[in-house]
Formats: structure tokens, sequence, C-alpha cells
């Protein structure tokens, strides 16, 4: 029965996220039919698309920010899965290992230091871009540090350490916000709250890369996953190197979560609301959770940063904001319904 549930759900994921997509490229300040839509798309594939306002909108603006959405959503949701795997904790999420804070320290020291506006080294990213990662890499290296001795990494001791540095980044954070002027101040609070207004080809294919290596190593890993369930002891029986795979497990999370945040900002809950919500539906099994995951940050992301494009026209509200008014009621109504209180 849990095969066949989590079978139908990864379809229905699959078939729900193209459909996402295509209503998101409709949605802006500027409405556009479907029907003009997948002409633009189809003229493009056939290598005969006209230059006019509409392709500019769906090519240059529409489209690279909605691969963006799906891929942060993705990475980020499959990586919460497997920190809730590593740590044995449903309410564990990526940035538990400090990338988080340590990338929005790194952002918020660029904006007051040199400026949100100075070029980069990359056209198309911003400093602030390079800053946040080299933060995020940073805590990262400090926490797996303290967590690790000669009898191996302490999942207790990360968690832990991983709470000291996210409370020493928020001290951090608000002493650069107390000397920030105006601007720098609504600049590092914008991005602490993830904007994906930015988005450009640039940033996709940085994601995509780093997507792609995920796709390539978690799926392998996902029997290990479900061994470090049962504890790290059972684990070890089953003949898992559980200290291998906690270093790969780190490092995955810290490059995925470092360069999302890099590129999109500060976007919380779908780590954290993504993975448990499908496991409820379909149980603990990695080699579906997984799949299941990825598809469901993906689409929860889009429809969040869909409906932050028009729900203040014409401003636009901060993602991050969506995901947390969208994904934490449902994630109740989840809660609730599992345990039989209506």
């Amino acid at each position: 029965m849990r095969y066949l549930a989590a079978a139908k759900l990864v379809w229905c994921l699959a078939l729900l996220m193209p459909a996402v997509a295509v209503v998101s490229l409709s949605m802006g300040t500027v409405s556009i039919p479907f029907t003009q839509i997948i002409q633009t798309l189809f003229a493009t594939m056939g290598g005969g698309i006209e230059n006019t306002q509409t392709s500019s909108i769906v090519l240059d603006i529409r489209l690279p920010r909605i691969i963006l959405a799906l891929l942060v959503g993705a990475v980020l949701a499959v990586l919460g899965t497997v920190m809730q795997g590593l740590f044995r904790n449903p309410l564990a999420d990526p940035s538990l290992i400090g990338v988080s804070g340590g990338a929005s320290v790194g952002a918020s020291v660029v904006i007051v230091l040199v400026g949100g506006s100075v070029a980069s080294p990359l056209a198309g990213l911003s400093l602030i871009s390079f800053g946040a990662f080299i933060g995020g890499v940073i805590s990262t290296l400090v926490v797996y540090r303290v967590a690790t001795s000669g009898m191996g990494t302490s999942v207790t001791t990360m968690l832990l350490a991983g709470i000291a540095i996210g409370a020493i980044a928020g001290a951090f954070n608000s002493l650069l916000s107390y000397f920030s002027d105006n601007q720098m101040l609504r600049q590092i609070s914008v991005w602490q709250m993830g904007n994906l207004g930015g988005a450009n080809w640039l940033k996709v294919s940085i994601m995509l890369a780093v997507a792609a290596i995920l796709a390539a190593v978690l799926p392998i890993q996902a029997k290990s996953l479900n061994a470090l369930l049962l504890g790290e002891s059972e684990a070890r029986h089953l003949g898992v190197d559980v200290q291998r795979i906690k270093r790969k497990f780190i490092f995955l999370t810290a490059l995925g979560v470092g360069v999302s945040v890099a590129l999109a900002g500060l976007i919380g809950f779908v780590g954290l609301i993504i993975p448990h919500m499908v496991r409820l539906l379909i149980g603990p099994d990695h080699r579906w959770l997984l799949p299941a995951t990825a598809l469901a940050g993906a689409s929860l992301l889009m429809i969040a940063d869909s409906i932050a494009r028009v729900v203040v026209l014409p401003a636009e509200l901060p993602t991050g904001i969506l995901t947390a008014l969208l994904g934490a009621p449902f994630f109740i109504g989840l809660l609730i319904r599992q345990r039989g209180e209506f």
C-alpha cells in the first residue's frame, strides 16, 4: 500500500509541476494568455522566435525566474529530507548546520562594508551572492570542526553547534543592521526575506549544476539514509560507512543550501515543511521520499513566487514570506489530520 501511495504521489507531482510552471509564466504585471505562452515556447524550441515584447517577458524575465524557483525549491526540500534522515528528527532542516546563518552574515557584511551594487567577478551575480556563499561555507566548516573528533562526527554536537552558530549569526546581523543606514537596512531586510526577482540565466545555470550533482549522488544513498533511521550502530552493522556518509551529506547540504541562499536569499520552511509533509503521506522510505520531496518543493516555491508577483501589484512581496504563509497552515492541517483531531 505504501509503495502504491508513493508511486501515485510521485506521478501526480510530476504532472503538477509543468502545469504550475505554465500558469506561473502567465502571471505578473502583464498578464499573458496560455496560448501565447505555448506558442512562444514552441517557437523557441524550433528556433523561429520573434523578438517581441511577449517573448522578451516570457524568455528573459519570467522563464529564468520560474526555473530558478523550481531548482531552489527542489534542492532545499531534498536537503531537508537528508538532514531529517541524518539527525533522525522530523524537525531538522538544512539551516541546522549553520549554513543559512553564515550566509546571512556574509551578505550583510558585503552590503554594509562595500555596498551591494559593487561589480562582482562574474557578470550577472552580485557581490552579495559571493559574500553569502563564503559565509555559509565558513559557518558550516566551523560547525563540522566542532562536532568532529577522533571518535567521529557527533550528530548531537553538530545540532547544538549549529544552533550556537545561528545565534552568533543573528547577533552579528543585528549589530550590522544597527550600524546601517536606511538604504542598507532595507537591502539587508529584503535579502533576508528571500527574493527571486534577480533571476537570470547565469544563476539558473549555477543552480542547475548543483541540482545535477545532488540528483546524481543522493538517490544512490537512499538505502544508507534508510539504515540511519535505525540508528548509527545498526547502520554500521548493515555495512554503512557512517562517518563517510555524514561527511558526504554535510558537504552536499553546505553546497546546495549555500548556493541557494546566495542566489535567492533566505527562503525558509521549504526544507522543513515539505519533507515532513511528504513523509506523513507516503512513509519514511527515502527511495520515494527524495524524488517526491524534490517535486513538491519545486512546485511549492513556484506557486509562492507566482503569488508574490501579483498579490500586491505593481510591487512584489518577498518570496520567503509566501512560502511560510502557504506552507505552514497546510502543514498544521496535515498534523491535525494525522492525529485525528478535527
